[in-house]
């Protein structure tokens, strides 16, 4: 088949700090993409905010590049592309206007911690308090979920408030947002959501996949403001006019975790961890919903089809990972690029006693303590900045496992998935994981292996995958042989001596303990 006959499936990828559009063909190459940065903002301590029509443009640019990308290189994009796979930051939450379409205040994102107080007065008010819809929705109340930003929005934005009285409003996580603007937008865009991205708000029900009336109820969240709720693989709508490709379905649609899940080729007992912003880690428990009693949240992991079967998951969410390294380049200046830091650590063997904790907004799996704040301790004069660094890189690796020795005690043995060694495998995926370092840390911590596929960037193939499974492009069998995707992957086993990696676990946590309790220090 020449270039000009072949056919290709489009992947946004909308993170928490960039924006991807990537072009797959159907032997899962990347023959044409495009990344674009936006912007962060920090109005009060704690508080982290979006644009949404900065995330609009950014996605307009990565698709109009690397559609351009694809195109140079001889490939007939425009006849081949067969549909669009939507993923996305979850979480983070947008209140817009149904009239005119522009939003009434910056995206609150998934980490900004503004809401602890409305936290604190649900958690008193309600008779279940921090776990009264655990057994709805799998979540407890936290700052980290859609529906206690929503609740800040309706209390303290004039304008939101006015549009929700005046049946002009629409609620959605950012999938909702680009879905209704990239299918029309005010000329009839659809109002829509995916299961995932739904079962991160605190409002839909696990079992029904519906939203649950009673926590509208109790929360005084009007149903009319919630977008419709469909599966992870079916056709959505088409891209409307106005877009750099128009007449395209939007046809796979997943948060970013759990697109990274169906990239891994997740089956039940199978797990995976995204290494980002922050760090994901997700537990495929198949068509079971395991309520945790270690401190793991119960979620969506896919739903590949309108009949299709739903799979669940427990979820670790770690808030600062990839974040704890752009801190020390951006804030503190002790590297000039991420990259920088694997050679920077590879300097000591250790991190010479010094842990590092980044409760930077507080904590979340297994803890959920937002109280908490980051410390730096064990410093003597001994420490270098190549000892913070690695301790910087133990961090990521310490919550992994702390989230990892939950799961195991809620899953249990016959929710796991072990090689022929008798070993749990933990997949990775994501920026982070290209440092080798940081990976056999990894393996060393938890004491068992860890893979990492030939390609890391697994969030963007998931919804690729699901897009792609709805229009027929490929079979679920072939999304999900791992027996083929493992062969190109790298194992780091563990070398560290198990009686040093219990001692440094317990140091870990004993670092953890000091964490608590600090939210309220005098600035």
């Amino acid at each position: 088949m020449s270039k000009g006959e072949e056919t290709f499936i489009g992947s946004i990828d909308q993170g928490t700090t960039s924006t991807r559009f990537l072009l797959y063909d159907h032997s899962v190459r990347v023959i044409g993409s495009h990344q674009v940065e936006f912007t962060q903002f920090y109005p009060e301590a704690g508080w982290v905010e979006h644009n949404p029509m900065e995330i609009l443009e950014s996605v307009r640019v990565c698709i109009a590049k690397a559609l351009d990308k694809a195109t140079a290189d001889g490939y007939n994009v425009d006849s081949g592309l067969k549909a669009i796979g939507l993923t996305n930051q979850r979480e983070t939450t947008v209140v817009w206007s149904k009239s005119t379409g522009c939003p009434l205040y910056n995206a609150i994102v998934w980490m900004d911690a503004r809401t602890s107080s409305v936290c604190r007065k649900l958690e008193k008010e309600l008779p279940g308090g921090r776990t009264h819809f655990v057994e709805k929705c799998g979540l407890p109340i936290s700052t980290y979920f859609s529906a206690v930003k929503l609740l800040w929005l309706l209390e303290n934005v004039d304008a939101v408030k006015e549009a929700v009285k005046a049946g002009d409003a629409l609620f959605g996580t950012i999938d909702t947002w680009l879905i209704w603007n990239l299918t029309g937008g005010v000329k009839g865009g659809i109002h829509a959501t995916d299961v995932s991205n739904a079962s991160r708000t605190m409002l839909m029900n696990l079992k029904t996949l519906d939203w649950d009336k009673s926590i509208l109820e109790s929360l005084k969240i009007p149903a009319t403001i919630l977008p419709k709720i469909v599966s992870n693989s079916e056709v959505i709508g088409k891209i409307a006019s106005g877009w750099p490709i128009t007449d395209i379905p939007i046809s796979g649609c997943l948060g970013d975790q759990h697109a990274a899940m169906v990239g891994q080729a997740c089956r039940k007992g199978e797990a995976k961890s995204t290494y980002g912003t922050g760090a994901f880690i997700l537990l495929n428990t198949g068509e079971e919903i395991i309520q945790s009693k270690h401190g793991l949240l119960t979620t969506l992991a896919f739903k590949l089809g309108p009949q299709a079967p739903t799979n669940y998951a427990l979820e670790g969410s770690i808030a600062i990972a990839g974040a704890a390294v752009q801190w020390l380049r951006d804030s503190l200046g002790v590297i000039g690029s991420a990259s920088e830091i694997e050679e920077m650590a590879s300097q000591v063997s250790s991190t010479g006693g010094v842990y590092f904790v980044p409760a930077f907004n507080g904590l979340f799996a297994p803890w959920w303590r937002d109280d908490a704040r980051g410390v730096c301790i064990g410093i003597t004069r001994f420490t270098s900045k190549a000892h913070i660094a690695r301790a910087v890189l133990e961090s990521m690796c310490f919550q992994v496992n702390d989230v990892l020795g939950s799961m195991h005690r809620d899953a249990g043995e016959k929710g796991e998935v072990k090689n022929d060694k008798g070993e749990f495998l933990l997949r990775v995926d994501g920026g982070a994981t290209v440092n080798d370092l940081l990976m056999q840390i990894q393996a060393d911590l938890l004491g068992s292996p860890v893979i990492r596929p030939k390609d890391i960037e697994t969030t963007a193939l998931g919804a690729a995958y699901a897009a792609g499974l709805a229009v027929g492009f490929w079979t679920e069998d072939e999304i999900f042989d791992s027996g083929e995707k493992t062969k190109t992957s790298t194992v780091f086993r563990p070398i560290l001596d198990e009686e040093l990696r219990k001692k440094k676990v317990e140091s870990w946590c004993k670092a953890v303990a000091r964490t608590f309790d600090l939210a309220d220090l005098s600035l």
